[in-house]
């Protein structure tokens, strides 16, 4: 609790709770928080009820855009903030699904003095925390980035990243599917069916690639999140191209009868 008074009480942004004060109750302190209609990531991907509209591609994209911006000015504030702990379940969603990260219990501030790490007790959650952080207790800035290519996993998959209800050898999300995100026939086949014919497959594409860069058993390998944010953004306009064209397209000038039984032939 103290962690999260000290990185909130300090740390302003767009993409980041805000930390309204606290109250008492009985002897326990209890942290006050904005509230976020929306409720977490994890609850609107994880979720099976029939009555509530899955995520749409559009907003995963927002939702992941949103969630790398956070991370980003974490780690380019004048004292670098290594994050720890990111998974689905602390992505709060406000009215607009804007997406803010929440819990910063084990924030920690990142190396300074040279050093390219912090050395401290392996904690977070299994599935989302870095093969180097769990082997080693070395917390990189790019440990984050890590467990952001598992969320963005879960965003594309609709799985969660460790469930043991799934088959043997399918219970960890990124042993599984780790080799499918450059096969383009086997990402289609792990990819949410819920949200088919939403995305172009070029966007597909990229976002799974994405996540493979994030996912680098090399820390050195992955890309910063300011880099992770420009992708995004880019696979973001993919979809606004996809949009326009079809557009336009809608708005051609009707075709001659006799060509458009031509192209019904050809095709």
């Amino acid at each position: 609790m103290q962690s999260e008074v000290n990185f909130l009480g300090r740390l302003s942004h767009p993409n980041l709770v805000k930390l309204l004060g606290y109250c008492w109750d009985d002897e326990e302190l209890l942290l006050v928080y904005e509230f976020m209609p929306k409720g977490s990531l994890e609850n609107h991907l994880f979720r099976r009820n029939p009555n509530i509209e899955p995520l749409s591609w559009n907003t995963r994209i927002k939702i992941a855009i949103g969630a790398a911006r956070g991370l980003a000015f974490l780690h380019e504030s004048e004292k670098q903030v290594i994050y720890r702990d990111f998974k689905a379940s602390n992505i709060l969603l406000d009215g607009s699904y804007n997406a803010k990260i929440s819990d910063f219990g084990l924030a920690k501030l990142g190396p300074s003095g040279g050093q390219s790490h912090v050395t401290t007790r392996v904690m977070g959650t299994y599935g989302y925390a870095a093969p180097e952080y769990i082997a080693t207790g070395h917390l990189y800035v790019k440990s984050d980035v890590y467990g952001f290519g598992v969320v963005l996993l879960e965003i594309l998959t609709a799985m969660r990243a460790m469930d043991t209800k799934r088959p043997s050898g399918q219970q960890n999300l990124v042993e599984w599917v780790k080799p499918f995100l450059s096969n383009k026939k086997k990402l289609k086949g792990i990819m949410d069916g819920r949200i088919e014919g939403q995305y172009s497959q070029k966007a597909a594409i990229q976002a799974a690639a994405l996540s493979l860069k994030c996912l680098e058993s090399d820390p050195k390998q992955r890309p910063s999140m300011k880099d992770v944010l420009e992708s995004l953004e880019a696979i973001e306009a993919i979809q606004v191209k996809s949009k326009e064209s079809r557009k336009n397209s809608s708005h051609q000038p009707p075709v001659h009868q006799a060509a458009r039984h031509q192209r019904v032939v050809r095709v």
